[in-house]
């Protein structure tokens, strides 16, 4: 499989090359017949393997739309679509927790909020090339209601968009 086909499996499904190697390497291992396609059960086994949480439901319902034919048997591309939605949910969570963690280390006192000042540090922290109009910028679009402070809820939609 070249690899301009794996290529086309990360931009469709949002996976990074390396992710999709991995895939690639996992689906190799198990179509050991060489027919290009794997079982269900296969696909739960390879992303287990992977440390990929797997919920069986949620795995019927992805692997159903991506069956149209309904054999049961899922090619390179399918499987990749399928595992994106558990490795991009697995990413998201993993992100939250980080993000919980960053603010807790800011909000100093443990109020459930950081001020407009502390943000500003953090974000100049991620890059120093902002000015303070980007500053004021940023301060103005997240802190919506212009209280000065920053809950967490509003601190995560700003850091993942």
């Amino acid at each position: 499989m070249g690899d301009e086909v794996l290529t086309g499996i990360a931009e469709s499904t949002g996976l990074d090359m390396e992710q999709v190697e991995a895939l690639k390497k996992g689906f190799d291992g198990f179509d050991k017949e060489g027919t290009g396609t794997i079982s269900q059960t296969t696909m739960q086994m390879i992303l287990k393997s992977m440390g990929v949480k797997v919920d069986k439901d949620e795995l019927e319902n992805y692997a159903a739309e991506v069956d149209e034919e309904g054999s049961g048997k899922f090619s390179i591309t399918q499987f990749a679509t399928v595992a994106a939605r558990f490795m991009m949910e697995d990413d998201e969570e993993q992100m939250k927790e980080e993000l919980k963690e960053a603010f807790r280390i800011y909000d100093r006192d443990g109020q459930g909020f950081i001020t407009t000042d502390v943000l500003k540090e953090i974000l100049r922290e991620i890059d120093s090339t902002l000015t303070e109009d980007d500053l004021e910028n940023i301060i103005e679009e997240v802190d919506e209601d212009g209280s000065g402070t920053l809950d967490f809820d509003e601190f995560q939609e700003m850091m993942m968009g």
